[in-house]
């Protein structure tokens, strides 16, 4: 066993965030307030030492990403693959404006169902793009090594759902990241296994795990 470790670390805060607007794949920047969550979370994740950072090629994954570089000396790998979930007519509408307008499309993805919210991807759909692009980069860790993704909640949430073998239905039930926080998976004889998720300090060892 390998014993690698993936850290797939969201985006700080942004504009419509705040609005609670469904950005998707359109390119929003950082706020002043997202960008001190990036530097705050950024001196808490240089501390694991990470071995390779990737992350979304939108700007404000980028402007996340670069503040832990600069702490680690890594250039950043910039992929398409890692942005957001495209939602078509979803996105730049607020949460109360899609409930409204989309309110029968909402339920059904709110249930687990395969929904093309707003016309755009399936959940598996950026799992199938998302997903492969961490694991080429986790394979080429060495042993102990940790692979920082700088990605979106949505991307975020269904690549985790696709590493850890659960089925799409299910991916609902792991809920979501706040601005700047990360989710820990660690290789298990077994695969893929979460160790930590939605949090804002360093991991802590798991001691006396199941009893």
């Amino acid at each position: 066993m390998r014993g690698r470790r993936i850290v797939l670390w969201r985006h700080g805060q942004t504009s419509w965030n705040l609005e609670r607007r469904f950005q998707g794949s359109t390119d929003i920047p950082l706020t002043a307030e997202g960008l001190n969550q990036a530097r705050r979370a950024a001196r808490l994740l240089a501390a694991l030492r990470p071995d390779a950072i990737i992350a979304s090629d939108l700007v404000r994954a980028r402007a996340t990403a670069a503040e832990l570089a600069s702490l680690t000396g890594h250039e950043v790998q910039h992929e398409d693959a890692l942005r957001e979930t495209y939602a078509g007519q979803w996105q730049g509408l607020t949460h109360d404006e899609i409930v409204e307008r989309y309110g029968e499309q909402y339920a059904a993805w709110k249930r687990g169902e395969p929904v093309r919210r707003g016309g755009g991807e399936l959940e598996t759909e950026v799992a199938d793009r998302a997903a492969p692009v961490v694991e080429r980069n986790a394979d080429k860790l060495p042993d102990g090594g940790t692979l920082v993704v700088v990605s979106h909640g949505g991307t975020i949430r269904t690549t985790i759902g696709r590493l850890l073998g659960l089925e799409p239905h299910a991916w609902e039930s792991l809920g979501g990241l706040s601005n700047c926080s990360w989710s820990v998976l660690g290789e298990s004889l077994r695969g893929w296994r979460l160790l930590e998720h939605n949090a804002g300090s360093l991991p802590e060892p798991v001691l006396g795990d199941d009893d």
